[in-house]
């Protein structure tokens, strides 16, 4: 019975082995689509010459599939843009709509730990095996036609949106909800012509180098998802942004409607996603299900949809404001909160959305996830990383150790989106690439649109730019001006470069402040270990890497060799601090990880494999 019993373990073993063989197998055909850094840099030079090809491309990719523009129409799309929060609204509106028992697909990007996130059927991503089943279907389908066709193959967004679609499809879902990609005009997923409603989340400054460096110009691409007769949502914006979507709208033969936030139902509710700025969030996405499910109810009493041209504003929910004829004299109607019901409510408690706002408890230490990449996102990351962190403080007597882990990459301004993050009082701040680990354990998270070298380069631009912010506060003032990091005293705040997040969150867990302490006050007495001469192996000290180049171990054996204590050292290093306090090795660890949902991804597969450990 035993040894039957260890038959099935192995051909079971091999099974899962195998289906993971296929889906890595798909991922890495799927890379061979990434756009290189180079070409990403001459699309973003060109940008305006041929950006209005990317729309009838892509329609020609979804008919190599056979996919047609009717099919689309079968999707019942909810269609969603945006600069900050596109991907929260979206998953609220698949939660909510899921609770009231419809089968939901959701499209998103970028993806945290493996790319079949982003292929969301019924409330979680599509199993593995399917993952690469469709993939080699679709991939058959278009490199069969590339000849007869363009000859060319979709890039890696264009696939996978054009594979979304597909699997969607196939799967036959009630509602595919769509999240864009980059702007929305010229974007992969604008090859939906005719959704059934449309949502604008809040607008701010990102992807400058694509969008344009204006907020007005940014909402014109954000806008261009909207469609004739398909009636359009957004939030308060900056007025010069809500002048440009009005403008649209109008332009589009659609009307925009204004959502209140949470604050107008006038009672308590509970969201699945932490962050005051969710509350904004899930009022869109209850408008958009709420008219989504009034509009897929009457085509399943007709069995088709409207004719287009026939308006279907009829179904959006009661306004409390009246539009004028012209758009820069635009009063934007305001929508009534809707009724809810416990589907409803039970869609927003138990929305589940990685990497925003999340907490995770990992080997004694607290991490707090958020992929906040603009300014506004940031100061609500840190308004929420203080409230997290100060509702907790009285459960830890002997103090909190607080660290940062940071990166942004892109045309993204390192110093604008690293101001607010001074305020929070850290004891250290660690700066990696966004590379889970120094060689890729995974096709997932393979990145050929970035080197490792221009990586290691802004690496060294944000541990900088953060000291320059460090020592301003320092000059202005210090504790007028900055709360003081845990020890009380700023100057002390440890800054390291390591070479991926593994070293990051390995120095983190290892509790290094703590050991450096009991080295530094040996090295101060005088009690130097191994016969006046103390030496770190290469796991001890997870190498920092300053420029690109790696910190070798014999510099630091060398400089506590010498009693120095690589304390603000000329390689960049700050290794060593004696600024713990005698109770620091009981200091509860807290640990803020932001500037970029890459960098997020990977620390979610990193901390997850040590839960596995």
């Amino acid at each position: 019975m035993t040894s039957l019993k260890m038959v099935r373990t192995l051909i079971s073993s091999a099974i899962k082995g195998a289906e993971c063989s296929k889906y890595e197998d798909a991922v890495k055909m799927l890379n061979t689509l990434q756009t290189n850094a180079q070409t990403i840099e001459k699309i973003r030079q060109e940008r305006d010459k041929n950006a209005h090809l990317n729309i009838p491309r892509m329609l020609n990719y979804a008919s190599r599939v056979g996919i047609q523009e009717s099919d689309m129409s079968r999707l019942n799309v909810i269609h969603i843009s945006g600069t900050k929060g596109k991907g929260s609204t979206c998953a609220y509106c698949e939660s909510i709509l899921r609770h009231h028992g419809y089968k939901t697909g959701f499209y998103s990007s970028p993806h945290l730990v493996e790319v079949r996130e982003r292929l969301n059927v019924g409330g979680q991503p599509i199993e593995s095996e399917k993952f690469a089943s469709y993939f080699w279907e679709v991939y058959h389908k278009l490199d069969s036609t590339k000849d007869a066709g363009d000859g060319t193959m979709p890039n890696y967004f264009g696939f996978l949106t054009v594979m979304s679609l597909y699997v969607f499809l196939q799967e036959k879902v009630d509602v595919a909800i769509m999240e864009v990609g980059i702007g929305g005009e010229y974007d992969c997923t604008n090859m939906i012509r005719n959704p059934v409603v449309c949502g604008v989340t809040s607008l701010g400054l990102d992807h400058v180098s694509i969008l344009g460096s204006t907020i007005d110009k940014i909402a014109w691409h954000k806008a261009g998802i909207f469609k004739p007769g398909v009636p359009a949502f957004t939030v308060p914006q900056p007025p010069e942004a809500m002048r440009v979507l009005a403008e649209r709208a109008l332009e589009k033969g659609t009307v925009l409607h204004q959502c209140q936030d949470l604050g107008a139902y006038n009672r308590i509710l509970k969201l699945g996603i932490k962050g005051s700025v969710q509350t904004l969030n899930a009022a869109l996405a209850l408008q958009l299900c709420h008219t989504w499910m009034m509009k897929y109810k009457e085509r399943c009493i007709t069995n088709e949809s409207r004719p287009q041209e026939q308006s279907d504003m009829s179904l959006v929910p009661e306004s409390t404001a009246s539009i004028t004829a012209s758009a820069s004299q635009m009063d934007i109607p305001t929508v009534s909160p809707i009724t809810l019901t416990q589907n409803d409510i039970k869609g927003l408690e138990e929305c589940v959305w990685l990497g925003r706002n999340q907490v995770i408890n990992v080997s004694g230490v607290c991490f707090y996830l958020d992929g906040a990449h603009t300014v506004e996102s940031i100061q609500q990351c840190v308004e929420w990383f203080k409230t997290e962190t100060e509702a907790e403080k009285s459960n830890y007597r002997d103090g909190v150790y607080r660290i940062l882990l940071y990166n942004c990459t892109g045309d993204r301004d390192s110093f604008t989106l690293m101001k607010p993050l001074v305020s929070c009082g850290f004891d250290a701040a660690l700066f990696c690439p966004n590379l889970a680990y120094e060689i890729a354990l995974s096709a997932d998270q393979t990145n050929n649109t970035v080197t490792k070298e221009s990586q290691c380069k802004r690496c060294v631009t944000n541990k900088e730019t953060f000291d320059d912010l460090l020592q301003q506060q320092q000059n202005i003032g210090g504790s007028n001006n900055l709360e003081m990091g845990t020890t009380g005293n700023k100057a002390e705040c440890q800054s390291l470069i390591f070479s991926s997040i593994s070293e990051c969150i390995n120095w983190i867990c290892k509790r290094k402040w703590e050991e450096n302490r009991v080295v530094s006050e040996k090295l101060r007495k005088g009690d130097l270990l191994n016969n006046s001469k103390v030496s770190i192996n290469r796991d001890w000290t997870d190498e920092p890497v300053m420029n690109g180049t790696c910190i070798s171990d014999t510099k630091v054996t060398n400089k506590v060799e010498s009693g120095q204590g690589l304390q603000n050292s000329d390689e960049g290093v700050y290794k060593y601090s004696n600024h713990a306090s005698g109770d620091a090795d009981r200091r509860h660890v807290e640990v803020l990880i932001t500037g970029s949902l890459h960098l997020v991804g990977g620390a979610l597969r990193v901390l997850w494999d040590r839960q596995l450990e």
